[in-house]
C-alpha cells in the first residue's frame, strides 16, 4: 500500500512537471500555424517575414547555453530552474497578448501611421515567443533530470515528457483548425486568432501554476536557503569586481564586461573542439541538417502555402472580403494537416523500436527522407486539397525518424569510440554476441540507447563543452577516450536550429522572385533530395566501416 501511494505521488509529480511542457509546446505549435499569416496580414513582405522567423533560432543558439549555465549555478529560494522557467514563460505570455492585438496597440500608440508599428510589434512578439518557448522547454528538460536522477525514474520522466509534448503539439495544431469565428466570445475578443490565443493564454497559465507546487531540492529547508538568496548577487559581483570602492552600478558593469570577455575567450577553444569532430558525426550532422531543412520548410510555411496556392486567398486583403475568407479557410486546413502530421508521428514513435530492429537503421532513415521527397514533390504540383493534406500527414513518419535515429546512431558511435572516431576510415570493432542496441524515444530531448559495454564517457553524460586539460591530446583528432556524448548531442541539436535559420533567410526572397508560394514546397523537395544523397553517406552499422 505504501509503495502504491509512492508510485501514485511520483506520477502526479511527473504530470505537474511536464504540464508546462505541454502548454509551451501548444503555444509553439499554434505559432507555427498563425505567425506567418499574421505577419503577412500586417503588410510584411515575404522575404522579411521569413527573416523574422530566423531571429528566434539564432537567439537560441547564442543565449540558451548561457541561460542553462546560469541556471546550473543559481541558488535561490525557489531552486535553480524555476526562476528562469517563470521568466521565460512570462515572455511567452506577453507575446500571446501582443500578437493578436498588435493592430489595436499600434493604433493606440501611433494613430497616424499604425501599419509600420503593427509589423514591428508582430515581429518583436514572434521573436520573443520563439526564443522564450525553446529556452523554456530546454530548462524543463534540465528540471526533469534534476528531479528524477535515478535511471528508471529518468526513463519514465522522459517518456511522460514525450507524451505531454506530443499532446501539446496536437492541441496547438487542432485549435486553429476549428472555425471559432462564429462563437460570440470570439467576436467579442476580436476574431479567430484572438480567441485561439486567449485559449492558449488560459492553458499556459494553468500549466504554469503547477510548477509552483514543485520542490526542486526536497532535502533542503527553505529557511536555510534564504541567506544564500540575499547574498548571491553580492558574492557574484565580488568575484568579478575586486574594486570594492566603486559604486555598485559600476561594479555590475565591470562584472558584466568581464563575464562577456570570459565567454568570448572560450570561443576559440570551442572552435578547436568542433574542428576535431569525427567524420562519422559530421556526416550525420550534414544529413540531419538537410533533412530538418526540408521538413521545416514544410511546417513553417504550410499555412501560407495552403491559403494562397490552393485556396487562392490573399493574406493582407480586407478582413471580411472573399479573398481573406478563402485565405483563412486555407490556414485552418493547413492546421488540420499539421495536426495529422503530429498524430502520425506519435503513432510511428510507438513502433519505431520494432521497425528499426526489423528493417535496420539505414532502411528506416533513407525511407523517411525519401518519403519526404515524394510528399513535397506531390505538394509542389498538386491542386487537390485532399492530396496535399494526406502528403502533409505522411511527413509525420519523417518527423518521427528525425527525432529518434540521429541520437540512436550517435550512441552507437560512442559504444565503441576507438572504432568509429580514431580515423577517417576506422577499423571494424570486435563485438561479443552479448552486445546489443535498444532504442528509446523521448521527443526532441532524450533519445538514447541501452549500451551493455559502453565507454565510461557514454554512461556519464555530464561533460564540458570546452577542451579541458585532459583533452589537449584531441588536437590531433585521434585521442577519443575523453570525448563525451553530451557535446556531440549538442552538435546534433544545433542542426535542428540551423535548419530553421537557413530556409528562413532565403526562401522569402525566392518566393518573391518567382512570385509563387509553391516555391516553399519546391525548395523543401530540393532539400529532401539533398538529404537523400547525404543519408547514403551515414555510417549506420559496424559493417559500414569497411566501405
Amino acid at each position: 500500500m505504501k509503495l502504491k501511494n509512492l508510485l501514485h505521488g511520483l506520477m502526479w509529480k511527473l504530470l505537474m512537471v511536464n504540464a508546462l511542457s505541454c502548454g509551451l509546446e501548444a503555444c509553439m505549435a499554434a505559432g507555427t500555424v498563425y505567425i506567418p499569416p499574421l505577419l503577412l496580414q500586417a503588410g510584411m513582405e515575404e522575404r522579411y517575414m521569413t527573416m523574422v522567423l530566423a531571429v528566434g533560432p539564432v537567439l537560441g543558439l547564442i543565449f540558451v547555453p548561457m541561460i542553462g549555465s546560469a541556471s546550473d549555478s543559481l541558488q535561490s529560494y525557489y531552486g535553480r530552474r524555476r526562476p528562469f522557467i517563470w521568466i521565460l514563460s512570462l515572455g511567452v505570455l506577453l507575446s500571446l497578448q501582443i500578437i493578436p492585438q498588435a493592430w489595436y496597440l499600434a493604433v493606440l500608440m501611433f494613430p497616424q501611421h499604425p501599419h509600420w508599428l503593427e509589423a514591428a510589434l508582430q515581429a518583436g512578439a514572434v521573436c520573443l515567443i520563439d526564443f522564450c518557448g525553446h529556452a523554456g522547454l530546454t530548462l524543463l528538460v534540465a528540471l526533469l533530470s534534476d528531479l528524477f536522477p535515478a535511471e528508471e525514474e529518468n526513463h519514465r520522466a522522459f517518456s511522460v515528457n514525450s507524451l505531454m509534448t506530443s499532446l501539446g503539439g496536437c492541441l496547438g495544431y487542432l485549435l486553429p483548425a476549428v472555425d471559432w469565428s462564429q462563437a460570440p466570445i470570439a467576436t467579442y475578443l476580436g476574431g479567430q486568432e484572438a480567441f485561439v490565443y486567449a485559449l492558449l493564454t488560459f492553458l499556459l497559465l494553468c500549466c504554469l501554476v503547477t510548477t509552483v507546487f514543485i520542490r526542486e531540492e526536497t532535502g533542503t529547508k527553505r529557511e536555510e536557503r534564504k541567506p544564500v538568496t540575499q547574498n548571491s548577487l553580492k558574492r557574484c559581483i565580488t568575484r568579478y569586481c575586486s574594486r570594492s570602492c566603486l559604486p555598485q552600478p559600476q561594479c555590475i558593469l565591470v562584472t558584466l564586461g568581464r563575464c562577456a570577455s570570459a565567454y568570448m575567450s572560450l570561443l576559440p577553444r570551442l572552435y578547436a573542439k568542433c574542428v576535431c569532430v569525427p567524420a562519422v558525426i559530421w556526416r550525420l550532422f550534414v544529413a540531419e541538417t538537410c533533412s530538418w531543412m526540408a521538413l521545416m520548410s514544410v511546417m513553417f510555411f504550410f499555412a501560407d502555402f495552403m491559403g494562397e496556392a490552393l485556396y487562392r486567398g490573399v493574406p493582407n486583403a480586407e478582413p471580411h472580403s472573399l479573398e481573406r475568407r478563402h485565405f483563412d479557410e486555407g490556414v485552418r486546413m493547413a492546421s488540420l494537416g499539421l495536426f495529422l502530421q503530429s498524430v502520425v508521428s506519435m503513432l510511428c514513435s510507438v513502433v519505431m523500436d520494432f521497425w528499426v530492429a526489423l528493417l535496420g537503421a539505414r532502411t528506416v532513415y533513407i525511407s523517411g527522407v525519401a518519403l519526404l521527397a515524394f510528399a513535397t514533390t506531390i505538394m509542389s504540383v498538386s491542386e487537390s486539397v485532399f492530396m496535399v493534406t494526406v502528403m502533409a500527414a505522411l511527413t509525420g513518419y519523417t518527423l518521427c525518424v528525425l527525432q529518434v535515429l540521429p541520437y540512436t546512431l550517435l550512441c552507437l558511435y560512442h559504444s565503441n569510440q576507438q572504432a568509429f572516431f580514431t580515423s577517417s576510415k576506422p577499423r571494424l570493432p570486435q563485438l561479443s554476441k552479448s552486445d546489443g542496441i535498444a532504442t528509446s524515444y523521448a521527443q526532441g530531448h532524450t533519445v538514447g540507447l541501452t549500451l551493455p559495454r559502453a565507454e565510461p564517457s557514454v554512461r556519464s553524460p555530464h561533460v564540458s563543452l570546452f577542451v579541458s586539460e585532459g583533452d589537449k591530446s584531441e588536437t590531433n583528432c585521434t585521442a577519443v577516450s575523453q570525448r563525451g556524448i553530451c557535446f556531440d548531442m549538442a552538435i546534433l541539436d544545433s542542426a535542428y536550429l540551423l535548419s530553421q535559420v537557413l530556409p528562413a533567410m532565403c526562401l522569402g526572397s525566392i518566393v518573391q522572385l518567382v512570385n509563387s508560394v509553391r516555391a516553399y514546397m519546391a525548395s523543401a523537395c530540393c532539400f529532401s533530395l539533398l538529404a537523400c544523397l547525404c543519408s547514403t553517406r551515414i555510417v549506420y552499422s559496424h559493417s559500414d566501416l569497411q566501405h
